[in-house]
């Protein structure tokens, strides 16, 4: 198959529709930066523009093989993005009203305990797919995510080339995507790192 960069849009949904991953990846590349942009400037919150986004990503995956296009891909995206920042802002005004009319007594430690449980459940299922990676590959992709280092000094720092560290890292990507599937992929990219 050709690069998938060079695709139409309509190529990609069509490809998408069929069940292949690389097309939905395309997409994602193709239209992540845009769209969270789109959404962002919408909800002025950085975090609520990239889980609205990714949400949007992960619906399409989701019913992909029932998708049915009345419009070309980006016009559907955008009005999935659109809905989605309209039920978000509807969200928060319900939220907004419901804290409002809470008790100043009600304890919210109970919910800030649960998502931080949560959240070490998650940080935990995730190191431990990191650490079942290959050695080489795992201290190149901790080096790149953890240490924050460029790939230029992860070569040096290892005495291997810069293209090894991009193949490295890229195959931790790969692998750690197939494993802990993609919502829970997506979420760690743009969350942890």
């Amino acid at each position: 198959m050709s690069s998938l960069s060079t695709l139409s849009d309509h190529e990609l949904a069509d490809l998408l529709k069929a069940g292949e991953r690389s097309a939905f990846t395309e997409i994602y590349d193709r239209f992540f930066g845009v769209l969270y942009l789109h959404a962002y400037n919408r909800l002025r919150d950085k975090d609520a523009a990239k889980d609205v986004v990714q949400e949007m990503f992960a619906g399409l995956w989701s019913k992909h093989r029932v998708l049915n296009l009345t419009t070309n891909l980006s016009n559907y995206l955008y009005s999935s993005i659109r809905n989605r920042i309209i039920n978000e802002i509807a969200h928060k005004q319900v939220e907004a009203r419901y804290l409002l009319s809470l008790p100043d007594s009600v304890n919210t430690s109970n919910c800030i305990t649960d998502h931080r449980l949560r959240e070490k459940q998650l940080a935990s299922i995730i190191e431990k797919e990191i650490q079942a990676l290959p050695p080489r590959m795992r201290e190149v992709f901790e080096l790149s995510r953890k240490a924050n280092l460029t790939h230029k000094e992860i070569a040096e720092q290892l005495d291997i080339s810069e293209q090894s560290v991009r193949s490295h890292i890229k195959n931790a990507l790969k692998i750690l995507r197939i494993r802990l599937g993609l919502f829970i992929y997506l979420v760690y990219i743009f969350k942890f790192f």
